[in-house]
């Protein structure tokens, strides 16, 4: 008898985050001392009748909104038929931006990694089991921590101590006095003149530039420092091909989109009309596991290169099936505060020292995602919001 899905729960928890804070404007994390911030993420479980349950930790309220709605289309279902659960999905929530997919997705590849008995990447085809990671850092601050080019400088300089083979710039935002070009310039030469010969660099404004042509000055100041690559510069919000398709043909620095955009046509679209150099992959923002993978092989299939957005256990799964994959972004990462990933994981973590001295970071080999929550800290900070369709 084929499994069957019995049960789905969805629970919303929060946790914090010490020494740190927003921006002015609120929407970037920043390092801030003395502050804590509140964060609230959602734990999924599949339960089924073999006794074994899927399980993923993370997603935001949006995705959870969505999942919400067609989560009662699962129950009674066979969970090993990703693929046909994807596609009734992406139809179902085609009026939405489709985020709801992806911990769905995730927790039934956990499923199927545990019924099999195998970790994730062995069912997808495994490539590699350890890959270098780069520091990704938070974004600027005022505050004393990354305040300055030169503390973005000697961070770089640490990281690189560390093993670290790539730094990623995060750089200022969230007020008219922070948005400074020439500081984000400084930084760019700063970075580059202290490690620029021992590490690829990479620079994310977060669609924090206000023009075109500021996102083109801070580019030729990455060309001019050999920058490894340039994501999401300007207020474009990162999904404009013709702006991309510009900016690359005005830049030496290769660009890195799709970030912000949702669904395997348009990012393939993006591929096929020049406008990026690297496709971005998220298994939580596109999809799952099932969605990020065809992310990856439309990459390989234009001969470009996917990276994967943010860390997890999801995401190093993924890389390690991948090829024409670089590199595991660690993020968010600071001299002086911690990542914020969630303290709901046993033997497992994404912190600044979790690469080893080679600066890479290993793939858990254990079934499904390779790793375990701990449920009793998700319980005790759950915040009311629990889902159960059954």
């Amino acid at each position: 008898m084929a499994p069957e899905i019995t049960k789905i729960e969805s629970t919303e928890f929060s946790y914090t985050l010490d020494d740190v804070g927003t921006d002015e404007h609120g929407f970037n994390l920043v390092y801030e001392p003395g502050e804590s911030t509140e964060r609230k993420l959602f734990a999924v479980k599949v339960h089924t009748d073999e006794g074994i349950t899927g399980e993923y930790v993370g997603g935001n309220s949006p995705g959870a909104a969505q999942y919400n709605l067609v989560a009662n289309y699962l129950v009674g279902k066979n969970p090993l038929e990703r693929e046909k659960h994807w596609s009734e999905l992406k139809r179902a929530l085609r009026k939405y931006d489709r985020m709801g997919i992806g911990p769905m997705d995730i927790a039934l590849w956990d499923f199927a990694g545990k019924y099999y008995d195998a970790p994730i990447h062995e069912l997808l085809g495994t490539y590699r089991t350890k890959v270098p990671a780069y520091a990704s850092t938070y974004h600027g601050d005022e505050n004393g921590g990354l305040d300055s080019p030169e503390a973005f400088a000697e961070f770089a300089e640490e990281c690189a101590d560390m093993g670290y083979e790539g730094f990623k710039i995060h750089g200022w935002g969230g007020g008219d006095h922070a948005r400074d070009l020439q500081r984000e310039i400084d930084a760019v030469r700063a970075v580059g003149d202290a490690v620029g010969d021992r590490m690829d660099l990479m620079h994310d404004p977060a669609c924090e530039l206000e023009t075109f042509a500021d996102a083109l000055k801070l580019g030729r100041a990455l060309d001019d420092a050999g920058f490894y690559w340039y994501e999401d510069p300007f207020r474009d919000a990162g999904i404009s091909q013709h702006a991309h398709r510009k900016l690359r043909q005005k830049l030496d620095t290769p660009i890195l989109q799709t970030e912000h955009i949702r669904g395997l046509e348009i990012k393939s679209d993006f591929a096929a009309s020049e406008s990026t150099d690297f496709l971005r992959a998220d298994p939580e923002y596109d999809g799952g596991i099932t969605g990020a993978m065809k992310v990856a092989n439309v990459a390989e299939g234009f001969g470009i290169d996917v990276e994967f957005h943010a860390p997890g256990p999801a995401q190093r799964q993924c890389i390690a099936a991948t090829r024409n994959t670089n590199y595991y972004e660690m993020a968010l990462v600071h001299p002086e505060a911690a990542n914020t990933t969630p303290p709901v994981y046993e033997e497992y973590d994404d912190q600044l020292d979790s690469i080893d001295s080679e600066g890479m970071i290993e793939i858990p080999d254990g079934p499904g995602l390779g790793v375990t929550y701990d449920w009793d800290y998700i319980e005790a900070n759950t915040t009311g919001s629990v889902h159960t369709y059954e």
